[in-house]
């Protein structure tokens, strides 16, 4: 690869951090203007309501209104923002430094950039794990 193409990619990936950020930044914004649920106020109600919804155990009202809160967060278009930003992030320190070596052979400081690409693919498949359980929902009520 030349050290201007590896140049190109550093900005674009760049680029895609502060609009992946922007976007999360709403996301999350939203997220926190919603009135609290009584129910959500505990401390693990959403790992428990999640795992009853799993098991398809018998909710109440409010376990099953809070379950359609929370699979609703996780499987939203936007939440998928901030894996993508990690992923991007990674990206260009991958690119950046591969482009500040001019051609010299990587040393593992190079690749460090890795781990937070292979830490935003594990979070992206959780929340499509999560983002399934729509269907249950569904089912449940």
């Amino acid at each position: 690869m030349t050290t201007a193409l590896l140049g190109y990619l550093t900005v674009l990936f760049l680029a895609m951090v502060f609009v992946m950020a922007t976007v999360a930044s709403f996301y999350v914004n939203r997220l926190r203007n919603r009135p609290p649920m009584p129910f959500g106020e505990e401390i693990g109600s959403a790992k428990s309501v999640v795992a009853k919804l799993r098991k398809r155990e018998p909710m109440t009202q409010d376990e099953l209104a809070y379950a359609r809160r929370v699979v609703a967060a996780r499987g939203s278009v936007l939440g998928f923002a901030i894996p993508g930003m990690i992923f991007m992030l990674g990206c260009f320190y991958v690119f950046g430094s591969l482009e500040h070596l001019h051609g010299a052979t990587p040393s593992e400081r190079t690749f460090l950039g890795v781990i937070p690409v292979l830490t935003s693919i594990n979070l992206a498949i959780r929340m499509l794990s999560s983002a399934r359980l729509k269907r249950r929902l569904g089912k449940m009520a």
